[in-house]
């Protein structure tokens, strides 16, 4: 599929004309050029001022918004508008309103008031977006279409009887019988068989915990039901426009939605990056990295983040001065071939009209926010030639596996302390600290092309993991993975061969028990001997471990199980595979990391010194990009490997030693 601008980062913003008066409209135009925005989403919430009631459309003001963008060479992600329903429609289909869990039926009001399963909603979605794509198909500012807006954000599961009777229609197609899912639910265990397809529900509020199979098969329902409603919109606008790529904007380690099963529908994949203050520069990597490797390595779009301060968080302080930028330009370091922003103007009434955006309350240019949204756009416009379609390439996998979190989490479990992205960006972290490249990637995806795979907490094992994990050590891969590890198949139910089950020939361990501990409980992890030799504090979990096979590399220092195995490493194959059996301090885990990245010769994209984040993106001759990223409030020295650089973004050549600013990025390329 073709990018919508060849040649260009994409730069803009969510734009909310109809908000404004007209005279507004030509203010904003002469405001987008100055601030070198090329690209706007249009059109997210508009759907009552299209359809004021029943079958009576209006487009007449979009048509005068897009026709406006096209004279000034902008280009329209147009929306679809299906992602706020039209108050009258609560009214005519209550039964599309979702219910809570609780059973409590939500009302409009706010936005994404409607049941994904509910036959309405599907009807009137498809109806309007029929519209919309027959009238704009050859309109030149169509460049993309942004289906509905952060699918599942506000509801993320709906229990209601539309919800129940597609449930039961998923669960046949599924299984094909109810004894299968019988079998598979385990419903022996409290008397909880099922006679008739009629008697199964959503996993509502019950006297007691749901079955954990049924509420993992409702995670993967709901999911798929989400995805439903996209798929009905991309038939519709495959048809009507095939050349037109469509995205969506996705919210990053947000759990209903699995990422890897959206991006294969999705032309580009796009995705909202709001990082709370003093998130760590390697959360916000992580994600540009997720997104990048759900679409196999293609470049991915920012299509949300903002330009200073949210309205949602407890407290809202302002992006600090050189954030945005850095923020920005790690984006494109990471593989974003565009940033924008929510939003372009901001609101003078409703629910966000504190929310920031690049043209403020005082609507001009003179402000400090919209002069540093305006050099980022002259940032992006200068790396465009360079950059834009650039890949990237990684030495270092993560594994990431949506149904292992939805069961890794259920609850009662061992522990209500086990949190599975957390622990995923504890181990990203230590590696990121490493400036290797890093792929987020799905368990049964082809490893060959890594040199080092991390899975943390790989509590489920579905069909064909463990071979491939199996393969890939064996053919010299180093694998790292932890404890709670190899409990469960795809089905949620335990091996009863010894934990880790399928893993254990691999790791050359037997885990006999598990011990989640509370807070109040500690241990240590003691290793005598390597660069790794020290005392660890443990939390979390331990493990009574006996091995087969592995080496001892750290013991547990207390309780029961002191001087039993807590990391140990095993030789498989012409590879090794090692495990972890607590939760220890990042200081180990960089130390571990570290390690294991020279041990499978894995380097820097760009070997220096310092506090510095580098990001390497390649284009399609060769030629290496890097981003050095300084995200301490301290200027930062480094010195350069042998060789003659040349700076980007002001084109100045460099060498020997490199200063880079407080809350600054510099770009190189090699001459």
């Amino acid at each position: 599929m073709q990018h919508p601008l060849p040649g260009h980062i994409l730069y803009g913003g969510d734009y909310n004309p109809e908000q404004w008066s007209e005279d507004v409209w030509l203010e904003d135009m002469r405001l987008m050029k100055l601030a070198n925005v090329n690209m706007v989403s249009i059109n997210i919430f508009s759907w009552a001022l299209l359809e004021p009631k029943p079958g009576h459309y209006h487009f007449e003001q979009l048509d005068r918004i897009m026709d406006l963008l096209h004279e000034h060479g902008i280009a329209a992600d147009l929306a679809t508008a299906t992602a706020s329903p039209p108050t009258w429609m609560s009214r005519l289909y209550p039964s599309m309103l979702p219910v809570t869990r609780e059973g409590i039926r939500m009302s409009h009001g706010s936005r994404q008031h409607y049941c994904p399963n509910s036959p309405d909603f599907r009807r009137k979605s498809a109806e309007l977006v029929q519209l919309l794509a027959e009238r704009y198909a050859k309109h030149p500012a169509l460049k993309m279409w942004h289906l509905n807006n952060e699918y599942g954000c506000h509801t993320a599961q709906c229990y209601c009887d539309n919800c129940a009777e597609a449930f039961r229609v998923w669960l046949q197609e599924r299984y094909n019988s109810l004894e299968a899912v019988n079998a598979t639910w385990g419903t022996n265990f409290w008397s909880q068989r099922y006679y008739e397809w009629e008697d199964i529900l959503p996993p509502r509020i019950t006297p007691a915990q749901n079955n954990p199979g049924q509420t993992l098969d409702y995670w993967r329902f709901m999911n798929d039901s989400l995805l439903g409603c996209y798929r009905i919109e991309e038939d519709i606008l495959r048809a009507v426009t095939p050349n037109v790529p469509l995205t969506t904007n996705l919210m990053v380690a947000f759990k209903p939605v699995d990422v890897y099963d959206w991006a294969k529908q999705m032309d580009i994949v796009s995705f909202d990056m709001y990082p709370a203050p003093g998130t760590l520069p390697s959360w916000n990597a992580l994600q540009h990295d997720l997104m990048r490797s759900a679409k196999e390595g293609q470049p991915h779009l920012v299509m949300e983040q903002s330009p200073s301060q949210v309205n949602w968080q407890p407290q809202n302080p302002h992006k600090r001065p050189g954030q945005m930028r850095l923020h920005s330009l790690q984006g494109v370091a990471h593989g974003a071939d565009g940033i924008l922003f929510f939003q372009w103007r901001q609101s003078k009434a409703g629910a966000e009209m504190f929310h920031s955006a690049v043209v403020t309350h005082e609507s001009n240019e003179h402000n400090r926010i919209f002069q540093q949204a305006a050099q980022v756009g002259a940032d992006l416009a200068h790396l465009s030639p360079v950059v834009t379609g650039a890949s990237t390439q990684a030495d270092v996998a993560i594994l990431l596996d949506w149904e292992n979190w939805w069961a890794v989490e259920y609850l009662p479990g061992p522990s209500d302390r086990l949190r599975y992205m957390e622990m995923i960006g504890r181990y990203y972290h230590a590696f990121h600290q490493q400036n290797v490249g890093i792929d987020i990637v799905k368990p049964e995806s082809d490893l060959s092309k890594y040199r080092v795979v991390v899975a943390p907490l790989l509590h489920m094992l579905r069909s064909g993991v463990p071979q491939n994990l199996e393969n890939f050590v064996d053919k010299g891969g180093t694998l790292l993975t932890t404890f709670f590890s190899g409990i469960v198949d795809e089905n949620d139910h335990v091996g009863l061969d010894g934990y880790p089950a399928q893993l254990r020939k691999l790791l050359g361990i037997h885990v006999e028990e598990f011990d989640p501990l509370t807070p109040a409980m500690t241990n240590t992890l003691e290793i005598k001997e390597g660069s790794l030799a020290g005392s660890y504090p443990c939390e979390l979990w331990g493990e009574l471990i006996h091995t087969e096979g592995a080496h001892t590399i750290g013991v547990f220092g207390s309780d029961y199980y002191a001087q039993q195995p807590a990391l140990t490493v095993n030789a498989f194959g012409a590879g090794r595979a090692y495990y972890l059996a607590t939760q220890s301090t990042q200081e180990l885990l960089d130390k571990l990391a570290q390690d294991l990245c020279q041990q499978a010769n894995v380097t820097a994209v760009l070997p220096i010194d310092g506090d510095i984040e580098v990001a390497r993106r390649i284009t399609s001759t060769g030629e290496s990009v890097y981003f050095l990223l300084n995200h301490t409030q301290q200027e930062q020295t480094v010195t350069l490997p042998q060789g003659n650089f040349t700076s980007i973004l002001d084109e100045k050549a460099v060498s020997g030693q490199l200063t880079i600013p407080a809350i600054d990025v510099i770009v190189l390329k090699t001459r």
